[in-house]
């Protein structure tokens, strides 16, 4: 077989998850050239999950590094890739505080991951979470925050696991498609341009909000397909390959969080 026909069959072969899964060590995943930790070995776990790859070593690896997340994202985060692998850590979930509020943790942002980490929203964390939908339908990072279509999406996510239906759904899911774009990408902000991970957020937001997402997004995240399976992060940029192919995989299986 001649140089050019060994590339071709190589490329062949690379896939999402191939790609994904040569950037693990022990169960641990890090970035060409970078070191591993528990976020992206989380977003690992989850995009491999949702392909329904494998993951050999990461449970242990993820338990071994509970000690070291710092926010309720980082918690929720790590505790929805254990639940993909197989475990309920409730240690982990009883560090996901619900304020009197409803609010959990820190931020909006953590609130809708909260209630993706645990399955269920109480009836003040489902008040929380709707009184902070914007009039325009979208939802921040933070209270009082810019709306954008990542955190809109998330929230979607979460409203779904929250049991809510209805209006609020509506708007939020229309706002999300205020941000698709002429290449049948989505943006993350208005002016930003089209990338990969904004595209995936949107997929799945639309699929927990029961719609179905537009074929030019998907067409969008073929165009970002690299050689050896990775994505890249817009039409501009290739970075961090294995967070973003991550989150790719999750939007082409299209299935929402939690898994």
């Amino acid at each position: 077989m001649g140089l050019a026909a060994v590339v071709a069959a190589v490329a062949l072969a690379a896939t999402p998850v191939s790609f994904v899964q040569g950037h693990a060590a022990g169960g641990a995943y890090a970035e060409p050239g970078g070191t591993a930790d528990a976020l992206l070995s989380s977003w690992a776990v989850l995009g491999l999950r949702a392909a329904g790859a494998e993951s050999p070593g990461s449970l242990a690896y993820l338990e071994s590094q509970e000690a070291s997340l710092q926010t309720s994202n980082d918690v929720a985060i790590v505790a929805l890739a254990e639940q993909a692998l197989g475990d309920r850590n409730q240690a982990l979930l009883a560090r996901l505080r619900i304020q009197t509020s409803g609010q959990i943790g820190e931020t909006l942002n953590s609130t809708y991951w909260g209630v993706l980490a645990l399955g269920h929203s109480t009836r003040a964390t489902t008040r929380f979470m709707l009184a902070q939908q914007a009039s325009s339908g979208g939802f921040a990072w933070f209270t009082h925050g810019q709306p954008d279509s990542n955190d809109t999406a998330a929230a979607l996510e979460a409203l779904r696991v929250a049991g809510v239906h209805g209006t609020p759904v509506t708007r939020a899911a229309r706002f999300l498609r205020t941000f698709e774009n002429s290449d049948g990408g989505f943006e993350l902000t208005n002016g930003r341009g089209s990338d990969a991970q904004s595209t995936a957020w949107a997929i799945q937001g639309l699929v927990a909000a029961g719609q179905r997402p537009p074929r030019k997004a998907f067409a969008y995240l073929a165009r970002m397909k690299r050689a050896d399976g990775s994505y890249r992060y817009s039409a501009q940029y290739v970075t961090t390959p294995v967070w973003v192919t991550s989150q790719v995989l999750a939007a082409l299986a299209k299935k929402p969080f939690p898994l």
